[in-house]
């Protein structure tokens, strides 16, 4: 269940942090709610993921989760550059994560 726990909690995170970006600095209200419940469950799940996931594994997988679908919501939502470099960068953190969930087991 852990597992479970931390990639609902990297699925809030792309949540709050798209949500964020559309609160324009949060002038827009509801947006704003929605980063802000979005980020209080992350941590939530972050944290019950925590009592048996390492720390460091813990962190590692939320963040990448967080900042690979971050990054392709960019692209998909919010027409970002998409190039070859990006795309390895994004390839590289998704190696990094799947790494580092199959050494922490």
């Amino acid at each position: 269940m852990p597992w479970f726990y931390l990639f609902i909690a990297g699925l809030l995170e792309i949540v709050w942090a798209y949500s964020m970006k559309q609160s324009e600095g949060f002038t827009r209200t509801i947006p704003t709610i929605i980063t802000l419940i979005a980020m209080l469950g992350s941590f939530w799940l972050l944290a019950l993921a925590m009592r048996t996931i390492p720390l460091g594994t813990a962190y590692v997988i939320w963040t990448g989760i967080g900042a690979v679908g971050a990054f392709i919501l960019g692209i998909i939502l919010l027409s970002e550059p998409v190039n070859a470099a990006r795309i390895l960068a994004a390839l590289l953190i998704i190696s990094g994560l799947i790494l580092m969930k199959v050494s922490s087991a």
